[in-house]
């Protein structure tokens, strides 16, 4: 004899209007496709978690998994993009260890989504999804190019094409640590990952200020900016020595 699966327990019924229905529904699927790959979710999961029918979460997204997983995306995306949003106050290496908390952060509640979207090779990605996510990128550039004096804020130029390169060859980075934290199983601990990449931002400016005049001025702006023992002054005891052994 067949078994019948127990009835889900019964609970009170509210009817919701379409913007709150909608963000409920993108509520249900953030929680599956932070820790899932997009092609190992289903419609009918999506209902299950969010506690409504099949045809329902349709009538919201008639164009299914697809047209889901890309309204998710650009709500994942417009959270991610605000990770990088910090004042413009204390030393800038202060500021970018916050945004880099806050990014890790995220990357560590996104785990398996956040893996499937940056490697690709989803059915699930296309133009579309290719756009929020370079969108992000863009938009954090933005965001510590701002902390390097350069951008749209008030009485900055706008960055040189090596600054702007620099700037985004970091972002690449942190992306990519990000990704083999994952496969490393999160090691090493959040703070010393932390260190590291704003480490990495340090040395790449100071390779970048060699040959290019602009970089070399900013540089020069942000360390009249920090405290004698913050990073910048860590980072220099540690490299000046190797520097004297390599020229002595």
């Amino acid at each position: 004899m067949t078994s019948v699966p127990a009835a889900p327990p019964a609970r009170a019924y509210r009817r919701l209007g379409v913007e709150e229905r909608r963000a409920q529904l993108l509520g249900a699927a953030l929680t599956l496709f932070a820790h899932r790959a997009p092609d190992d979710v289903s419609i009918d999961e999506v209902a299950v978690v969010a506690g409504v029918s099949r045809p329902l979460v349709y009538r919201y997204f008639p164009g299914g998994r697809q047209q889901l997983y890309e309204a998710a995306l650009g709500s994942a995306a417009e959270e991610l993009t605000l990770c990088f949003a910090e004042p413009m106050a204390g030393p800038p290496t202060e500021r970018v260890s916050r945004v880099l908390d806050r990014y890790l952060g995220f990357v560590d509640e996104h785990d398996a989504g956040f893996s499937a979207l940056l490697r690709g090779g989803s059915v699930a990605e296309t133009s579309r999804t290719s756009t929020i996510v370079d969108g992000v990128r863009r938009a954090a550039a933005e965001q510590i190019l701002l902390h390097l004096g350069r951008g749209s804020g008030p009485g900055q130029a706008p960055a040189g094409p090596r600054l702007r390169m620099m700037v985004r060859t970091w972002i690449a980075a942190v992306e990519a640590a990000s990704l083999i934290w994952l496969d490393e199983e999160k090691q090493p601990p959040v703070p010393d990952l932390r260190g590291w990449l704003v480490d990495h931002l340090i040395a790449l400016l100071a390779a970048t200020a060699a040959s290019d005049e602009e970089t070399a001025s900013v540089m020069a702006e942000l360390v009249d900016l920090e405290t004698a023992d913050g990073p910048v002054g860590r980072l220099a005891a540690l490299v000046v020595p190797v520097a004297q052994l390599l020229n002595p």
